[in-house]
């Protein structure tokens, strides 16, 4: 389930863009607390039989968070996708206005939701201070404000999500700020990777990370890749404990 975090709690994983049973399961066995399946036009798309499948495989990990990733889905799209992939949650990348998510909860109120937005180019609303905390927050507040009290957390990624590229990370600060106000998590994607991914955690503390394309070798999801990316945000967690 996902739920507000409090200081001092442990960082959410989220692996996403899985497509086998076996990434699935190394990223559950390495201690995951969401997976992703892609169902938005991409190279990591998935059908809902097939994410059900590994869903189903998932069995013995009931904890973790099984979500689909979606850009302006069609509700009727989401009431099929949804039983059939056996997903706990629905992760949206589009411009789903509040109204969309309203109806998600009055229509399948179990299901999480994670509304996503694009860096865009922003830049911090204030002045990064050497704790890595931003006065202001204007536009991240502008932008989550509507969705109060309907998602259930919020997701910041790259322009392009997907890419693996990464967006300045001043601009945290503002959405953390912003997600906290609400009560929900913030997570973090774009561009991380094992090797950056510690920075990031230590740095800004969010409450979520999110990975793709840094864990994969060839396009393909590497299970040594996994292991190394949710290790070293758990090694930053036992050191702030």
């Amino acid at each position: 389930m996902i739920a507000p975090v409090r200081e001092g709690s442990r960082t959410l994983v989220k692996i996403c863009g899985l497509s086998t049973a076996e990434a699935a399961l190394a990223a559950a066995e390495c201690g995951a607390d969401l997976i992703g399946f892609v169902f938005a036009e991409s190279r990591r798309r998935v059908t809902a039989e097939q994410a059900g499948a590994i869903a189903e495989a998932l069995a013995a990990y009931p904890d973790v968070v099984v979500t689909g990733v979606f850009v302006n889905p069609d509700m009727a799209d989401l009431e099929r996708i949804v039983p059939a992939a056996r997903l706990d949650a629905v992760q949206l990348h589009g411009d789903e206005p509040a109204a969309f998510l309203r109806d998600i909860k009055r229509r399948m109120p179990r299901v999480k939701i994670i509304k996503a937005f694009s860096a865009s180019g922003e830049k911090a609303a204030g002045r990064e201070t050497a704790s890595g905390s931003t006065a202001g927050g204007g536009v991240a507040a502008e932008r989550l404000l509507p969705y109060a009290g309907i998602a259930d957390a919020f997701l910041v990624d790259s322009a392009q999500g997907g890419t693996g590229k990464r967006f300045a990370w001043e601009i945290i600060p503002d959405y953390m700020s912003a997600a906290a106000a609400i009560g929900v998590p913030l997570f973090v994607a774009g561009g991380l990777d094992p090797g950056n991914v510690a920075d990031l955690v230590n740095r800004y503390s969010p409450g979520g990370v999110d990975v793709s394309s840094g864990v994969e070798t060839d396009g393909a999801k590497d299970v040594a890749k996994i292991a190394a990316f949710i290790e070293r945000v758990r090694t930053i967690d036992q050191q702030r404990a």
